[in-house]
This record gives structure tokens, C-alpha cells and sequence, in this order.
């Protein structure tokens, strides 16, 4: 019996160990520096009170294991009206199953195929000479939900004279974001959620959908700005901004080879 009962206790323990990386390593790879890790938070804080009242109720502690109680329960549906929006785009990641299946068919295999970076640094480096403005939308495989709207589907391979001509300030799609996957130029025109936060003057609309777009998620977002010619990129709600080229080459190779 003895021997039995320390396997199964060592089972268990093992079960609840894989469990909390599996946790741990989601909430790094998908929540960490985002909204929804307001959301976490808030629903950690509710489950200690919840715990809290069971406790007192426990130990007889009656008065203080109902105030706990509904105390809670007054929170728990203050938290469905007050995160309502992250809970529907935290929903929306956990059911974006193409996104799942990508991850996982890539494997993590690095591209070692360098066009696609020369392409873009290439023409990063033409538009901020000539102060064309440019927004380029880098996300995680599952960072689409929180895209407001992807804009015009493009599926076309990363060249810098389609970028170029994107962006060039007499078309249609020049002020909304290139969105990039899997290697490829998806969507052009996109619109992105807006940061909240308090800007600088000297950022507009364009940096101002960056920014929220790294706050909401973890993609990683290039901008030009149209009035300085600067390139800077905006991740975890913030921005770098980058003057050398060997720098900038090094960083989008990295986000490339996510």
C-alpha cells in the first residue's frame, strides 16, 4: 500500500509539474506584456478571494467568510463588464485553431532565406530617406484577433517594390498597415487598434496604432514617420528607434525568425 500510494503521489506531483510549464510557458509566449495580462491578473486576485471566504467559512469565521463571499461575487461580475473586451479577444486567441496549426507545422524551423530581409530593409531605408510614411505589422501566430481589421488580402512575396508602391502616398492603402506571414505580405491596408496611453506631440495616428498593437499583443510593428523619415519599432507597448542600419537588419532578422 505504501509503495502505492508514493506512486501515485509522485504521478500526480509529475501531472502538476508539466501542467504548470505548459501554464507558464502560454502566459510568456501569449499573455506576458499584453492586455490580457490585465485580465490574468484580475481573475489570480479573484480566485485568492474566493479562496479567502472558503477559508474563513472553514474556520467558523462566518461574518468575515461571507463579506469575503460576496465580495467576490459582487467582483467576479464586475470583471466580466470591465474586461469584456480582453475577454472577448483572449476567447478569440483560444479559438483561433489556424493560427494553432501554423505554429506547429513551422516547428520553429528558422528561415535561413534572406530576400524577404533584404527586401524590407531595403525599402525601410528608400522611404525614411524620402519621408514615406510606412506601418509593417510583424504578428505571432496568433496575434490576428486583435487586428481590427486586416485590410485587402495581398499573398504576395516580400519585395521591396511592393512595398514601395503600397505605400506610396497616391495609393489607396498607403496609410494602413502591411501585415506580414508566414514570409509573406498578407494584407495591406490594415487598421489597428489605437493606444490609450498619453503620447508624445510629435507621434500621430500611425505611431499611436503601433504602439497599441504591441500593447494588445506580441507582435512586433515597424513605423516610418512621414514627418521625420525616423524608423522605429514598437514592442511591448514600446517604441526603439533605430538610426544604424546593421542594428535594424539584426532586429528584423530576429523578428523574421520568430
Amino acid at each position: 500500500m505504501v509503495w502505492q500510494w508514493l506512486v501515485f503521489n509522485w504521478v500526480g506531483l509529475l501531472q502538476i509539474a508539466i501542467i504548470a510549464v505548459m501554464v507558464f510557458l502560454f502566459y510568456r509566449s501569449f499573455i506576458q506584456n499584453t492586455q490580457s495580462e490585465k485580465l490574468v491578473r484580475g481573475l489570480l486576485g479573484l480566485a485568492a478571494l474566493w479562496v479567502a471566504s472558503f477559508v474563513m467559512s472553514w474556520a467558523h469565521l462566518d461574518l468575515l467568510g461571507g463579506f469575503l463571499h460576496w465580495t467576490a461575487l459582487f467582483l467576479s461580475l464586475g470583471l466580466i463588464v470591465i474586461f469584456q473586451p480582453e475577454l472577448r479577444k483572449f476567447m478569440a486567441l483560444l479559438g483561433n485553431v489556424e493560427g494553432w496549426t501554423r505554429m506547429f507545422r513551422r516547428g520553429g524551423v528558422v528561415q535561413n532565406d534572406t530576400r524577404s530581409l533584404d527586401a524590407i530593409v531595403s525599402a525601410v531605408e528608400y522611404m525614411s530617406a524620402k519621408h514615406t510614411g510606412a506601418l509593417i505589422v510583424f504578428p505571432s501566430m496568433l496575434d490576428e484577433s486583435v487586428i481590427e481589421k486586416k485590410g485587402v488580402e495581398i499573398d504576395a512575396r516580400i519585395s521591396s517594390e511592393l512595398l514601395l508602391t503600397i505605400f506610396f502616398n497616391k495609393t489607396p492603402l498607403h496609410d494602413g498597415a502591411v501585415i506580414i506571414q508566414n514570409d509573406r505580405i498578407a494584407y495591406a491596408g490594415g487598421i489597428l487598434p489605437l493606444s490609450q496611453n498619453n503620447l508624445n506631440w510629435k507621434y500621430g495616428t500611425r505611431h499611436r496604432a503601433a504602439l497599441g498593437m504591441s500593447e494588445q499583443s506580441g507582435a512586433t510593428v515597424l513605423i516610418v514617420s512621414e514627418e521625420s523619415g525616423d524608423i522605429s519599432i514598437a514592442e511591448k507597448g514600446k517604441f526603439t528607434k533605430y538610426d544604424d542600419r546593421k542594428k535594424l537588419r539584426s532586429k528584423l532578422e530576429k523578428v523574421l525568425n520568430k
